[in-house]
């Protein structure tokens, strides 16, 4: 995905909700108590400091409101791939959901995730995953009809390789080219396809798909 300038909020809406709970009380306890009795040695500095108590509220609201905002997507996610029930239904979805799907079946093997995805579905690293000291990189292939060819695989590889990863992972709801299985055997790169991704949705999913109706 292309990559996007991102501020500080759309960071710190993809880490757990409970993290942001805790921010905004560590903000609103520093800026209401610490920072007004703290001499910064420069007058102007002071008097911005003495706004600590005015700025509390604003800048703890503002952090439980992206809290909420964290948990609203987190369950987004976890109903995402709770309601998948075939290849079918994962090619219906839109590329971004796709993303987020991958990336929810690999935070329940127990991946912490950070998605790159940006606004066009093609292109770049979509997700990293990271475990044990480790950083996988994943590209995400939305295709419904044509196969993942080589191209694809070797792109990925190449960034693996020149940011030190490792391991790569192209996932796609379709197939991939021989081809391009063959560039991938030997080599730090797993292949998922369609069938694949739905077994490994059936594996960490929560609940059995009759149960919900």
């Amino acid at each position: 995905m292309a990559k996007r300038n991102e501020s500080v909020l759309d960071i710190l809406v993809l880490f757990p909700w409970w993290v942001n709970v805790i921010l905004a009380g560590l903000a609103y306890g520093a800026l209401n108590y610490l920072l007004p009795h703290l001499d910064l040695g420069n007058p102007l500095l002071n008097g911005l400091a003495d706004q600590g108590p005015f700025l509390a509220p604003i800048v703890g609201i503002l952090l439980l409101g992206v809290a909420a905002v964290s948990a609203v997507n987190a369950w987004g996610r976890r109903r995402l791939l709770d309601r998948q029930r075939d290849t079918d239904t994962l090619r219906q979805l839109h590329w971004h959901d796709f993303e987020r799907l991958v990336g929810e079946a690999y935070r329940r093997k127990g991946f912490t995730v950070v998605e790159k995805g940006g606004n066009s579905p093609d292109g770049g690293v979509d997700l990293v995953l990271r475990k044990n000291g480790q950083t996988f990189l994943v590209q995400c292939k939305h295709w419904k009809q044509m196969k993942v060819g080589v191209r694809v695989v070797r792109e990925l590889f190449g960034v693996l390789t020149a940011e030190g990863a490792a391991g790569g992972v192209v996932i796609t709801s379709g197939a991939f080219t021989q081809e391009a299985r063959n560039f991938a055997r030997g080599k730090a790169l797993k292949l998922v396809d369609g069938k694949e991704l739905q077994a490994m949705i059936a594996e960490v999913r929560r609940e059995p798909v009759a149960a919900r109706g």
